[in-house]
């Protein structure tokens, strides 16, 4: 089963992207990074007592009052959702204060989501799913690119249009919020270059570039994926069936994406040496 991680950055074009996968011709399984974390901080959950006990204390809006949301989904002693908005606000940022506060709330959020994640992986694993896909929005920031055995980076050559995109889909966000934001993910060129390196590496990265239409990026959508079937045709999925073999394949991805990581921070080094 070929393991395609799916990143990007905010306001990319990303969810778009997973939501074509999912559906014909390609109808593949997704597994959402960005869901499952919404669902690992529900109330009642360890993730919504840890972040409650850390920052409640210095951020007064950090819960939804009532009339705020639907009381009925949520049994009393667990506690009201959380205000994300509000959240977003103290963490998002490049205050060394912010950093910490997001790195804090990373730390609980991301392991618990990694959990769910393996488990929907194995369910999609029995299942004889040729592909699955792993929508991670901070996939080369967790680690998680090491194991796929894909990477596919949606991305924009222009920032600005990442700023004009975010805006209009949430427009209670300030111009400075949007940049936050945005900034926050990384610069989603640098990821793209990544991916590109990825594939001349050794067939492991490509890059879907968005900076039309939805057409224009069925289109090149399309074009990405014919490559990406050619790297990971269905016989060796259904090879991939025998356990034992999967695997090996599975340790051998493991050790590959490592040395691949490596020769490209490696790069990066030398490139910015040259500055």
């Amino acid at each position: 089963m070929l393991l395609l991680g799916l990143t990007g950055s905010i306001a990319t074009g990303k969810s778009t992207v997973s939501s074509i996968l999912s559906s014909p011709p390609y109808s593949l399984p997704i597994i959402d990074a960005d869901i499952l974390a919404r669902k690992v901080v529900e109330p009642g959950t360890p993730g919504y007592r840890k972040i409650v006990s850390h920052f409640l204390p210095t951020t007064p809006d950090l819960l939804l009052k009532d009339g705020e949301y639907d009381a009925n989904k949520y049994p009393p002693t667990h506690g009201a959702p959380l205000n994300r908005p509000a959240l977003g606000r103290r963490v998002f940022g490049d205050s060394e204060e912010r950093k910490r506060d997001r790195a804090l709330l990373n730390g609980i959020v991301h392991p618990a989501v990694r959990w769910e994640m393996y488990k929907r992986l194995l369910i999609c694993y029995l299942r004889g799913n040729w592909a699955v896909v792993l929508d991670i929005p901070l996939l080369f920031e967790s680690g998680l690119d090491k194991i796929c055995g894909m990477v596919m980076v949606v991305g924009v050559k222009d920032p600005e249009m990442q700023i004009q995109r975010l805006r209009a889909r949430d427009p209670h966000l300030s111009d400075e919020e949007a940049r936050d934001r945005v900034s926050s993910q990384g610069d989603v060129r640098t990821k793209a270059r990544r991916a590109e390196f990825m594939g001349s590496e050794g067939g492991r990265g490509v890059v879907v570039w968005n900076d039309g239409g939805k057409d224009d990026l069925e289109r090149e959508l399309q074009s990405v994926m014919q490559e990406v079937r050619r790297g990971s045709p269905r016989w060796w999925a259904w090879l991939l069936m025998f356990p034992p073999l999967a695997g090996l394949v599975g340790v051998w991805n493991y050790w590959r994406g490592l040395a691949i990581s490596r020769r490209w921070r490696d790069n990066e080094l030398k490139e910015r040496a040259k500055l």
